[in-house]
């Protein structure tokens, strides 16, 4: 138990690995990166990314004793004769006959699916009828040093204040690494892209007011301490083209489309079944 603890305790490096990266053995069975995964994103519904990179840490771990504890129970089933036991090959003949008709559903559902053709028209005039949903507001791309005393800030603003262009950046960068309090630290306080109303108030109003490669000369207070930013780029507020979103619109109004063609297919396979 020591050893299978200690191989969960060093789970928080394996994200660094490949997706087929083995992280423990049990009697035999490996179990890898991959199954966790796997685990994680049911578990989450496909939303792992969503959860926060320490939750996600805390998950894997327990996916993984979860994992192994499954398969040391495996073990000692198939050890024990259960899989020749009566009641395990009923239980399993019933769980496959379940998994057989589920399955076959779903492919004929994909295949009846798939036969639906949405045209050039439909899909142009769709655009054309709808272009606000494809509406993308104005957006920046800010880096922040975050630091909790004033002083402090007007400080970093001071070492930059003779810096322009690349050599600003560069600094800006550095001090966000060595200096910054925000998780962003390490990207040398990036945070990406984002549109307003996404930040808090004072940090959203600030960053929208600035221009491109422009940093504040004054700190800006926040309820998370006191921030000095700096515009990286700024987007404004567009609409994607017709090429960007026709794949998307396709699929849409093939789901719609889907209703009523399986509606019209039960209602066909009902008059050729025998329902008493």
């Amino acid at each position: 138990m020591k050893t299978v603890k200690r191989l969960v305790a060093s789970l928080a490096i394996v994200s660094t690995m490949s997706m087929a990266q083995t992280l423990v053995t049990v009697n035999g069975t490996a179990i890898t990166q991959e199954d966790v995964d796997k685990e994680l994103m049911t578990a989450t519904q496909g939303r792992l990314n969503q959860v926060p990179p320490e939750k996600q840490s805390e998950f894997r771990k327990q996916v993984l004793e979860q994992l192994i504890a499954k398969e040391l129970v495996y073990d000692d089933a198939k050890k024990s004769g259960l899989l020749e036991a009566a009641d395990f090959k009923e239980r399993y003949e019933e769980v496959t006959n379940r998994i057989k008709k589920e399955v076959a559903i779903q492919v004929w559902q994909k295949r009846e699916f798939d036969k639906i053709a949405i045209s050039e028209k439909e899909k142009k005039d769709y655009y054309d009828a709808n272009k606000e949903e494809f509406a993308e507001d104005e957006s920046v791309r800010a880096r922040h040093i975050l630091v909790e005393k004033e002083s402090d800030a007007k400080s970093i603003i001071a070492q930059l204040k003779p810096l322009k262009g690349d050599a600003l950046k560069n600094k800006f960068m550095e001090i966000a690494k060595e200096k910054s309090t925000c998780a962003s630290a390490p990207e040398g306080g990036d945070l990406g892209y984002f549109s307003t109303g996404q930040m808090v108030p004072e940090f959203n109003d600030k960053a929208f007011s600035m221009k491109e490669k422009e940093f504040t000369t004054e700190p800006v207070k926040t309820q998370f301490g006191h921030h000095v930013i700096y515009i990286e780029d700024k987007k404004p507020k567009t609409t994607r083209n017709y090429s960007e979103v026709k794949a998307a619109i396709e699929q849409r109004l093939k789901v719609e489309k889907a209703k009523n063609v399986m509606l019209e297919k039960m209602k066909e396979l009902e008059k050729k079944a025998q329902i008493k």
